[in-house]
């Protein structure tokens, strides 16, 4: 006769203010690393001066910046379902810091260059960690919502480098502004050790093989194979990239020297995309939540209309009229919480122990969308001579392949996941009680 299996206790139930408080610390941690991501946005013109460069340079620092994000974004999510969030999220937010800091101090291009690299290294840690944070503290139906709250939070940071960031810069100096900046970094730094948990007690993940190349190979071929990870990649690649273009360097330069407005109006440009996102983001979260089908609509939607807004402002003549400008600055809005449905596809498509991996994949689309246009705008203003409605033509190319690419194979993440479903249930009708 065997042995009596000893109960376990019971998990104790996700949410609540002890979730809340976790979640929380981790969002600190990623809203830091958004204030830092965008200083340069708003710095971009001070820049430029401070290092005597051109278009094509000034890019690079974004460019190299975004090349170490997209390319940490698998490395990290490995790393996230190997280590846990909090020793990735303590590695990141030391990282961070560090490059924020080394950008004050730079005394030539190639310094600064470095520290931007290394602070792209760190905020490359920090938004998979949160996403898995979300999933562990949270129940499955709220993922959606708490994946939005958390863009809510970033938008959060980019509205400080605009509005607080930039005053600074202008009141205190260049050094004194991102040196000061860089406080926030130790602050987040020290919650994380001493707040931040991985998992609840009673809901640890289940236990993850030794690491090694074989390993690593067959997380990210799982992953890759399923369409939905695919399918949310492009999502993220083609709804992201036209407003993380705008806000992290191009934006400003653009409507002060083209569109003739001042840095004050401009500002207020800038201003209106991060609280049109926050707005979105809240409105997308609802109701991706209560009706899983929006999804597609929502993100096809949002890169037509994105295109549709661009084309308007690139085919006015002259200056286009400040109301024109803020229904571009609107419809931008929405572009960050439609690239947050890509890991909505990606989620319910991959089992927890590749939830990390898949999300980097994910998030890897937009990131190197972003530092493609990034570098074709540079490029293309310094070869047409500040020509930025040529310039800025590009992006309707990489929003064309995108949208090829989603249309290709929403149908079949569709099936696949029907066959997820179909599959947990059987699964759950045959467990024993």
């Amino acid at each position: 006769m065997n042995a009596p299996v000893p109960e376990q206790a019971p998990a104790a139930p996700l949410g609540g203010p002890r979730a809340l408080l976790v979640w929380g610390v981790g969002v600190a941690v990623y809203f830091v690393a958004v204030i830092f991501r965008t200083s340069l946005g708003v710095a971009g013109l001070d820049a430029a001066e401070r290092f005597d460069v051109g278009a094509s340079a000034l890019s690079t620092f974004s460019v190299l910046q975004l090349l170490v994000y997209a390319g940490m974004q698998i490395p990290v999510g490995l790393l996230v379902d190997r280590l846990g969030t909090k020793k990735v999220l303590v590695m990141g937010a030391a990282l961070f810091t560090v490059g924020q800091l080394g950008f004050a101090l730079a005394p030539s291009y190639g310094t600064a260059l470095a520290a931007r690299a290394l602070l792209g290294c760190g905020d490359a840690m920090t938004f998979i960690s949160v996403l898995r944070l979300g999933t562990r503290w949270f129940p499955a139906r709220r993922g959606p919502l708490i994946g939005q709250i958390a863009a809510l939070f970033g938008m959060a940071g980019n509205l400080v480098s605009t509005l607080v960031l930039s005053r600074a810069l202008h009141g205190f100096g260049w050094t004194t502004a991102f040196a000061g900046s860089a406080a926030a970094g130790a602050l987040v730094l020290v919650l994380t050790l001493l707040f931040l948990k991985d998992h609840p007690e009673g809901h640890g993940p289940a236990p993850v093989e030794r690491a090694g190349l074989a390993f690593v190979g067959r997380q990210i071929g799982r992953s890759w194979r399923e369409p939905g990870t695919r399918l949310g990649m492009w999502v993220h690649f083609t709804t992201q990239f036209p407003a993380m273009v705008f806000l992290l360097l191009w934006g400003m330069p653009y409507l002060v020297e083209a569109q003739g407005l001042s840095r004050e109006s401009a500002g207020t440009v800038l201003t209106v995309v991060l609280l049109s996102n926050m707005v979105v983001g809240l409105v997308y979260g609802q109701l991706i939540a209560r009706c899983h089908t929006a999804r597609a609509p929502l993100a096809i939607g949002t890169v037509l209309a994105t295109a549709l807004a661009w084309a308007s402002v690139l085919l006015w003549p002259g200056h286009a009229p400040m109301a024109l400008l803020i229904a571009l600055a609107l419809v931008l809005g929405a572009c960050g919480p439609a690239s947050m449905i890509g890991f909505d596809f990606a989620r319910p498509a991959n089992p927890p122990e590749r939830q990390g991996t898949a999300s980097g994949i994910t998030n890897m689309g937009g990131f190197v969308a972003s530092m493609t246009t990034l570098l074709a705008v540079g490029v293309l203003l310094d070869a047409t001579g500040d020509n930025y409605r040529i310039a800025f033509s590009s992006v309707f190319v990489l929003e064309a392949v995108g949208l090829a690419q989603i249309l290709r194979l929403r149908a079949r993440a569709a099936r696949r996941e029907e066959e997820h479903l179909v599959a947990s249930r059987v699964e759950a009708v045959h467990v024993p009680a």
